[in-house]
């Protein structure tokens, strides 16, 4: 279906949980986090009754997420059920990677199309500067697999000012020997993120510009998604950019957001949305949650904020969110 400023919306991120086996400086607090309770988060026949009426108003796409999605219990289970819905052509996951390589198997089987996985440094010592937990190997040998079993693998990855910047050559060099999108995301001031520096991606794509000239000049990307990308000359990969703070791509929006308590987010910026959680819970039918579905998605704002001083500010802290 089309929003009121005619984008096509096709696009579902589900987060499953807030919790997170990690504690990444820019997302959450290292000790002081309030998760939320079972009862608090939808159910898997909640998370499920959703998509298949958001299918049915055109949703294509679902990606789960989190927090980290592969802590909550029996979420293989649950990506297979959204696989066998009527409609939903792809099903990604977004990871931090700690936990995936052990389930990549099962998820595959269950219809998993791809990975994205968030690492924003390669070095053990850094990794855990920035995750304050968990273990660098654990997520390369999850990348590694992933690429052996032939689906879509993206990193994600935040420079964040004097912690990583020196590495950005390290990921890209990464996709000259392997099949892997290295996507830089430029940081957004949501949460806790307003206390770190984040680096523009124009200085990124300078930094390679200037230690790497054999490379394809940027290009759109073609499935649709906000990033462009280059490619070095004979790479396997490609190296793409993210720039949702210095270059808005909002005209070309096709996602809304699913949090883990059940708000229905039209964007990312905004607490805009509807609670379809306490709905559910009340006994609508399915007509009804499809309608409440497609008044959320037509009255999607246009463009977010994120650089002006604005209303109805995003308080939430990303993992709360759906990253």
């Amino acid at each position: 279906m089309k929003d009121r400023f005619g984008r096509e919306i096709d696009y579902l991120r589900v987060s499953v949980t807030d919790n997170c086996n990690l504690r990444c400086v820019y997302c959450m607090d290292e000790k002081d986090n309030k998760f939320l309770k079972k009862d608090e988060k939808l159910t898997d026949d909640e998370i499920y009754r959703v998509v298949k009426e958001s299918a049915k108003l055109g949703i294509k796409k679902v990606r789960i997420t989190g927090g980290e999605p592969l802590v909550r219990p029996g979420v293989v289970d649950l990506i297979g059920k959204i696989n066998s819905i009527e409609g939903i052509e792809e099903i990604y996951l977004t990871t931090n990677g700690i936990l995936l390589a052990d389930r990549l198997d099962e998820l595959v089987k269950n219809g998993l199309k791809g990975v994205n996985i968030s690492l924003d440094s390669l070095k053990e010592d850094r990794f855990n500067k920035l995750t304050r937990l968990g273990h660098v190997d654990n997520v390369l040998a999850a990348i590694d697999k992933a690429i052996s079993l032939g689906i879509k693998v993206k990193l994600n990855t935040v420079i964040v000012n004097d912690i990583n910047k020196d590495e950005i050559m390290d990921f890209v060099n990464l996709t000259k020997e392997k099949e892997i999108d290295v996507r830089f995301i430029e940081l957004m001031p949501i949460g806790i993120a307003i206390n770190y520096k984040g680096v523009a991606n124009e200085e990124v794509l300078n930094i390679i510009r200037r230690k790497a000239s054999d490379f394809e000049e940027v290009v759109r990307n073609q499935s649709g998604g906000p990033a462009t990308y280059i490619r070095l000359n004979g790479a396997k990969g490609k190296v793409g950019f993210i720039s949702a703070m210095s270059n808005c791509f909002c005209e070309d929006c096709n996602r809304i957001r699913l949090t883990p308590e059940g708000f229905l987010k039209q964007c990312l910026h905004f607490d805009y949305g509807v609670d379809l959680k306490s709905i559910l819970r009340e006994g609508v039918n399915d007509e009804k949650l499809k309608e409440v579905i497609y008044n959320n998605i037509y009255d999607k704002p246009e463009k977010h904020l994120f650089l002006e001083d604005s209303e109805h500010k995003e308080l939430k802290f990303m993992n709360q969110i759906g990253g």
